[in-house]
């Protein structure tokens, strides 16, 4: 196990799973969100799940970077990792002095990929401020989550997830164009925190994206409590994404917003 739990502890009260969004925004930073980003946080674990481009900064609002336990990182596009430069620089360079390496559960290019992005010949690498460990699907323990990784239909390795504790699951879609895999992954799960990046239109490209309409259908067939659209690119209409999906998913339904806890 990564990190360290105190469920054990006698006298010490168990807090519930809650996961903080700190960016929802699609593809690109919106004006009321940065890219992907989420906090979850369970017997005073922290795990934060991407850090895309403008996350870093809105994350100092629900947490001290200095207090994260352990990232997940779903997969290598900007708007889900580009923020990990920003936060090598916070690690490395902190007044205390470097502070020591945390996990970092990523696409076996992860070190690599970000390394480069933060300017590798700088005399620091990514790697003296994370500890890389490669994902592959399944299930492992980090902190007090159960965490369930699969494969989803992305065109670089995108990993979907499924977190557990206390009896309450929330699952991530992270990008993804239609698969079963995602289906299995948030089967029964309380939440399904689901991309919705495209409504309607002609010519949409396959295996990329999840319409808001496939999201509802995929929390559907999964049996979901409820569905909360994310990924949404600021130039659709939240009102029509809401209302495709709703055509597909008769649950309780929510779009995604910065600031928000589920």
């Amino acid at each position: 196990m990564f990190g360290s739990s105190n469920s054990g502890s006698p006298g010490v009260a168990l807090i519930p799973m809650e996961l903080t969004i700190v960016g929802c925004s699609g593809s690109f930073p919106g004006p009321a969100s940065p890219a992907s980003c989420y906090l979850a946080v369970a017997d005073g674990f922290r795990l934060l799940i991407d850090l895309g481009n403008g996350a870093f900064g809105a994350l100092q609002q629900y947490a001290s970077p200095g207090d994260i336990d352990a990232v997940l990182i779903s997969h290598l596009h900007a708007d889900h990792c580009l923020d990990m430069c920003s936060y090598q620089v916070f690690r490395t360079f902190h007044p205390a002095g470097p502070l020591p390496r945390i996990p970092v559960f990523g696409p076996a290019a992860a070190a690599d990929r970000l390394d480069r992005a933060a300017g590798g010949d700088s005399g620091h690498a990514i790697s003296d401020a994370f500890d890389f460990v490669t994902l592959t699907p399944g299930t492992r323990e980090i902190g007090p989550f159960r965490v369930t990784a699969d494969h989803m239909n992305h065109p670089v390795e995108t990993f979907g997830f499924r977190l557990e504790h206390g009896g309450r699951a929330i699952a991530y879609s992270a990008d993804t164009g239609a698969t079963d895999k995602l289906v299995g992954l948030a089967a029964g799960a309380d939440v399904l925190l689901c991309e919705a990046s495209f409504t309607q239109a002609p010519g949409l490209p396959a295996n990329l994206h999840l319409t808001a309409r496939e999201a509802g259908e995929h929390a559907s067939r999964a049996g979901v409590g409820s569905l909360v659209l994310t990924h949404l690119v600021p130039w659709n209409d939240r009102e029509v994404t809401a209302a495709e999906a709703g055509g597909s998913f008769p649950g309780p339904l929510s779009l995604a917003e910065a600031g928000r806890k589920l």
